[in-house]
């Protein structure tokens, strides 16, 4: 099984490839507001459990995306718990992307 949490550099060369990894933010509607990656999709944290099921392909690669990396890792340890074998944390969160990948992405 994949490590559970990659990388912001390992997560941007990703992203480059085809067929790249589904982008789930798992933070609160106004941090996303406040700052987000193109084509995130945002699940905040409490409404993963009703909305992973059914809008989620397990068979699927997804790095999972908080502020800082904690409420992803969360999320993730979940989600292979549920069968979602190719779900990664993104190490440091949207704050380290932000520091390391893409700085136009606002700090909060």
């Amino acid at each position: 099984m994949l490590d559970p949490e990659i990388t912001a550099q390992a997560l941007a060369l990703q992203l480059q490839q085809p067929n790249p990894p589904l982008l789930l933010d798992v933070r609160e509607k106004w941090e996303f507001d406040t700052a987000h990656i193109h084509n995130s999709l945002l699940m905040p944290m409490g409404d993963v459990p009703s909305r992973a099921h059914a809008e989620l392909d397990p068979d699927e690669p997804i790095a999972v995306l908080c502020h800082h990396g904690a409420r992803s890792l969360n999320v993730t340890m979940w989600l292979r718990a549920q069968g979602f074998e190719k779900v990664q944390s993104v190490a440091g969160g949207i704050d380290n992307w932000s520091r390391t990948i893409d700085p136009t992405i606002p700090h909060y």
